[in-house]
């Protein structure tokens, strides 16, 4: 079936136009109709600008309290910020007034540190020329001690010759020697043995109540080298105050010598103290090197 012609047969439906406006024409019908639609879109069109003027108007009273209560908000901030620079001032102030304080206190320190500066400078120029004099005191002390007490060695010794003289004179033999010196013409001689540097032997000697042996003819130089260590034997004599200048320890003069051959020659720089070689002659060695022979001497008793 043709749908066309199910519509012819019922016939048109009324329309709402034609149902308001039966005997109105069909152009009027159309007028009428557009102007209700354009009606009902303008109060359409004002409800929503009344909605939308409400919303804005609700924005704006809301956004007016908000402002007030940023400005009360900001005041208040305003206030406490003007307090807080006002509370810090016065820091500032105060910690001004401390610093300047500080600053004084710190300029009277530096120049009171200046002064004791200056005054332990001159006490440590006073303690340095004490020191200095006390040294000198202690050094013209000790030199006029050694002074004197080889002052009173040599005279006990002129003493000790004169007495040997005089007990000679009268017939005394002047002959005796401790146990293990050995006699000769007036004098007694130790032989010791063990290694030993020239300043060792020379102490030892002291021990002993004698001295590193002097030897001052051809006779004793022949009795020492019979006896004496064929290893090497310390001899007193020396140059250690003056280089050349060689001294025997009973401080007679040099007045015989038995230099080995190219002696005595200062090798090596150094060599200030004498030594008696297995061939009895001498030769100028390190006072440090360790000998294992050195002899003493001393007066002999009546």
């Amino acid at each position: 079936m043709n749908p066309h012609s199910q519509g012819e047969e019922k016939g048109p439906g009324p329309t709402v136009g034609h149902q308001e406006f039966p005997n109105l024409p069909e152009r009027q019908r159309r007028c009428c109709g557009q102007g209700t639609w354009m009606a009902l879109l303008g109060l359409v069109t004002i409800m929503l600008w009344a909605g939308l003027l409400t919303l804005l108007l609700f924005w704006h009273w809301d956004a007016v309290k908000n402002l007030k209560q940023l400005e009360e908000t900001a005041a208040q901030n305003v206030s406490r910020v003007s307090k807080d620079l006002e509370r810090q001032r016065g820091d500032q102030m105060a910690q001004k007034s401390q610093a300047a304080q500080v600053s004084q206190h710190m300029e009277k320190i530096q120049a009171e540190q200046k002064r004791m500066k200056a005054q332990d400078s001159e006490l440590s120029r006073n303690l340095d020329g004490l020191r200095s004099d006390l040294s000198n005191l202690k050094s013209q002390s000790l030199n006029e001690r050694s002074a004197a007490l080889h002052s009173l060695e040599k005279l006990q010794e002129e003493v000790v010759k004169l007495w040997v003289e005089l007990q000679m004179s009268n017939g005394s033999t002047c002959n005796t020697c401790p146990e293990k010196w050995v006699n000769f013409q007036r004098k007694c001689y130790y032989f010791g043995e063990g290694p030993k540097k020239w300043i060792q032997a020379r102490f030892t000697c002291s021990k002993l109540q004698g001295r590193l042996v002097s030897i001052h003819s051809q006779e004793e130089q022949d009795f020492l080298a019979k006896r004496a260590n064929r290893k090497g034997t310390w001899i007193g004599l020396r140059d250690l105050d003056m280089e050349g200048e060689f001294i025997w320890m009973d401080e007679n003069p040099l007045n015989y010598t038995n230099w080995r051959l190219g002696e005595p020659n200062n090798g090596g720089q150094g060599e200030d103290c004498v030594m008696m070689q297995g061939s009895g002659q001498w030769n100028d060695a390190f006072c440090h090197s360790l000998l294992d022979g050195w002899v003493c001497d001393r007066l002999a008793t009546c």
